[in-house]
């Protein structure tokens, strides 16, 4: 199913809608026709018509939901990233599984189902903002440098940039992010975070804690061993990370002073 709504008097924004079920379809479409930014709106009962659309049309932003037939909203996401103009991503759901994963695509926003009106334009700001100079080589080349996660406050999906993450607590199969002004628990390993974040200056100082290096304020021996300090927080190195610790500290120093 495919279609436009009507053109807003102040509308700019080119739309996609995709979900399987007719009824939450409706919904989403419903919102977002209400909305003045939206100047054209295209929906899609699934991935194939939804690729059927950005083959004909230019879109902007795309509101997709993950639990689909066939490919996925997740998959389809990993498809339109690879276009030469990619839209925004914006997952509708009822599920909060795929909010590890979001971050991984660039999606600009996560909303939980059952949507509503002033959440759906909360996503739509983001889009804007996100989307002020969509192709410019130095805005992508940014949005890369510092992706998002999806973190929940107050009941909202909110996207949480990297760069003002600290430090990464591990609390079982879920990691804690810590920032300047509190912390928000995230349906990822730490081992994940590890991984995906070690090329943006995040290191490993013990099995439970992962630190963004230019951050350590100070590398201290305590009667147990060593601690980090960061934003006045001590956080303990085991000894296994110590030495490795200490050669990136003096590497990152060496960096400093030939600058």
């Amino acid at each position: 199913m495919t279609g436009s709504g009507p053109t807003a008097a102040t509308g700019f924004l080119r739309v996609l809608a995709v979900d399987d079920e007719p009824p939450a379809l409706d919904e989403l479409a419903y919102h977002l026709r209400a909305d003045p930014r939206v100047a054209r709106l295209y929906t899609a009962g699934d991935a194939t018509e939804a690729l059927r659309v950005l083959r004909d049309d230019d879109v902007d932003v795309v509101f997709l939901d993950i639990r689909m037939p066939g490919l996925d909203g997740m998959e389809l996401a990993r498809v339109l990233r690879r276009f030469a103009r990619p839209p925004a991503i914006v997952f509708v759901t009822a599920y909060d599984d795929g909010a590890a994963d979001a971050f991984d695509v660039g999606a600009t926003d996560y909303v939980r189902k059952p949507v509503r009106a002033e959440r759906l334009a909360e996503a739509l700001r983001r889009v804007v903002g996100s989307r002020v100079v969509p192709t410019h080589p130095a805005a992508l080349a940014r949005a890369e440098e510092d992706p998002t996660i999806p973190v929940e406050l107050a009941g909202t999906t909110r996207m949480l940039p990297r760069s003002a993450v600290r430090w990464v607590e591990a609390q079982g199969d879920y990691a804690r992010l810590h920032t300047a002004d509190g912390s928000h628990l995230v349906r990822v390993s730490l081992a994940t975070l590890a991984e995906r974040w070690a090329d943006a200056g995040f290191v490993r100082i013990h099995r439970s804690y992962l630190v963004q290096l230019r951050l350590i304020a100070e590398l201290r021996l305590v009667n147990s061993g060593y601690v980090v300090v960061i934003d006045g927080t001590e956080l303990p190195v085991s000894r296994r990370h110590t030495r490795e610790l200490k050669d990136k500290l003096v590497r990152a120093a060496k960096q400093e002073w030939s600058r």
